[in-house]
């Protein structure tokens, strides 16, 4: 479906052009004119397929026809998990609205709060903030909300798992109930629901996969091997396919720097991304991944929503997560916006639990493809599974709506 089609703007239009895009996604398709009518939404989309653009352009739009801000306030906020995430949809905001009269700001941890205090004075069309640091904001009279016109929550299931649930309760008890909300979620879990129900008012559900399905354009590839081999592996893999960019996820910090110095001992290009790092670090990281200057990024959990590449072709498991959801969401950074990509997880023994949770949710068995040399020393047991209990992969459905959806504190 065409952009000219869905009730954008001619400003709006011009600047999507311009950028590329000629046809809107699934997801865009569906929520662009429902946003547009001022109605609450609940969205449910993968990783990879537009869902920023489904609502940064008609939030635009609508934020385009109203007043401007006053000192200190919003009149759209936006709350993402991660740093790495508000400063994406931040990019986002600044460029679909370049012809747009808007003033939007990024606001998260990690760095001073004194230049977001100053940036707010003035007033704001759109806050993209990380719950913690909105908090911080508030709790400093540095912002009010008198003003807010649309609440989005985007990658709400991912700030239900950091541990943001009584973040996002307060932040909604300090907002007017009088709003437009719209949240954004890869995944459709009962807890997505019952904050569904607690934040939104008649929304339309919009779903255009399965739930919990993974991105179709992936290819996935499994690959048993001893636990303290995975280091000698990867290095294998990147050479003999001569990966230039490779984003691999690890379970734990330690362990991302450790496997950073091993493969820049065997002449890999590599850099880490996680919580105990410094924002400066973590942006200076993920620019020179971007721009080419390393060939292997090395994160943590904290990075697999809020890392957009374009075209990024393979994505590694070095340690399965013990969240089977989060495995859709590291892969979900390769093979988005309908290019093919690459998810090729390391499987030892000791992740056997770790494996058939993954298998569970994904509803199909993996294939474990051993590399030659590389043969684990004792075979991790594999527990066979029925195939009627499993099944296999089955094309995406045609996006459906429904009127409405049925019913560790952290800190970023």
């Amino acid at each position: 479906m065409s952009f000219g089609s869905l009730g954008l703007c001619d400003e709006l239009l011009k600047t999507v052009s311009e950028q590329g895009y000629t046809t809107a996604s699934p997801i865009q398709a569906e929520a662009i004119p429902v946003v547009l009518s001022q109605r609450d939404v609940m969205a449910v989309a993968q990783t990879g397929t537009g869902k920023t653009a489904g609502f940064t352009l008609p939030m635009v739009q609508l934020l385009s026809d109203g007043p401007s801000p006053q000192a200190q306030s919003v009149r759209s906020l936006v709350i993402t998990p991660t740093r790495e995430l508000a400063a994406q949809v931040a990019q986002s905001v600044e460029s679909y609205s370049s012809r747009m009269n808007l003033r939007s700001a990024a606001a998260f941890g990690g760095v001073r709060i004194e230049p977001q205090i100053s940036v707010l004075q003035g007033g704001l069309d759109v806050l993209i903030a990380t719950p913690g640091r909105l908090i911080d904001l508030y709790n400093q009279k540095a912002i009010n909300f008198d003003q807010l016109e649309i609440l989005v929550l985007d990658e709400a299931d991912r700030m239900l798992d950091l541990g943001f649930i009584d973040d996002i309760r307060l932040i909604n008890s300090l907002l007017p109930t009088k709003r437009q909300t719209l949240m954004f979620s890869a995944t459709f879990s009962k807890e997505i629901k019952s904050l569904a129900n607690g934040l939104l008012n008649n929304p339309l559900l919009i779903e255009v996969t399965a739930a919990n399905s993974t991105v179709d354009t992936v290819k996935q590839k499994m690959h048993p091997v001893d636990k303290n081999r995975k280091s000698e592996i990867l290095i294998h893999l990147v050479k003999k396919n001569k990966w230039r960019q490779v984003l691999v996820f690890s379970r734990t910090k330690h362990g991302a720097d450790s496997l950073v110095t091993q493969l820049e001992s065997a002449g890999i290009s590599a850099a880490s991304i996680h919580a105990n790092r410094t924002q400066h670090a973590r942006t200076h990281a993920l620019d020179d991944f971007r721009n080419g200057k390393i060939a292997v990024l090395v994160a943590t959990d904290i990075a697999s929503r809020g890392i957009d590449i374009n075209q990024l072709p393979c994505v590694v498991n070095f340690d399965l997560p013990y969240v089977p959801e989060d495995y859709i969401h590291r892969i979900g950074r390769t093979g988005r916006a309908s290019t093919s990509g690459l998810a090729v997880s390391l499987f030892s023994e000791d992740e056997t639990k770790q494996l058939r949770s993954i298998e569970r949710l994904l509803g199909r068995k993996f294939e474990r493809m051993i590399i030659p040399g590389f043969a684990p020393s004792e075979k991790a047991p594999v527990h066979p599974l029925d195939d009627d209990e499993f099944g296999h992969f089955e094309a995406a459905p045609q996006p459906r709506r429904r009127s409405k959806p049925s019913g560790r504190k952290g800190r970023k």
